[in-house]
């Protein structure tokens, strides 16, 4: 009985050692993954509008069907076949994305363009022409730790992604 009582505390301080650690990739793999699927979305959106003539949308959706929400919900990609700038049954959803409920996902754009749509014409860019900035970040980031990222869409329709410690 003592022989496994010792084994259990043994076991328990080493879980408390490694917790701290583990939280912590857990919580550069949760980011990491989102920003893929965030670069991977736009990336398709742009490609699409290229091949599309009516262009191509991502934008924030609560329920992958429509866009509305906010980028906290989640995002679809989608190609806008019949030109008309609205998702119809016309058009084609070509990737939905929950967003993480441990993430928090903002989106800004100077006025009058949406934060919840980013809009691409058939040469790629941006459609009104207004740059976009989406922030990622854990929804409990520690202080100093570079789990932010802000991804920029250029009005040339260039996505870059910065890196930068949590405040």
């Amino acid at each position: 009985m003592v022989e496994l009582m010792i084994t259990i505390a043994i076991v328990a301080i080493l879980a408390a050692i490694a917790f701290p650690s583990f939280e912590g990739s857990l919580r550069s793999n949760r980011i990491a993954t989102a920003s893929n699927e965030l670069n991977g979305g736009l990336a398709l959106a742009r490609s699409e509008a290229l091949r599309n003539p009516g262009g191509a949308f991502i934008c924030s959706s609560i329920n992958g069907t429509a866009c509305g929400g906010d980028w906290n919900d989640g995002w679809i990609v989608w190609a806008d076949i019949n030109g008309d700038g609205n998702l119809t049954a016309a058009d084609r959803v070509l990737r939905y994305v929950q967003t993480n409920d441990r993430l928090t996902v903002t989106a800004t754009a100077a006025a009058p363009a949406s934060a919840t749509e980013i809009r691409f014409d058939r040469r790629g860019r941006l459609r009104d022409g207004v740059a976009r900035t989406i922030t990622m970040r854990p929804a409990s980031c520690p202080s100093g730790v570079e789990l932010k990222r802000d991804f920029s869409v250029m009005p040339t329709g260039q996505v870059t992604i910065l890196r930068s410690a949590c405040a």
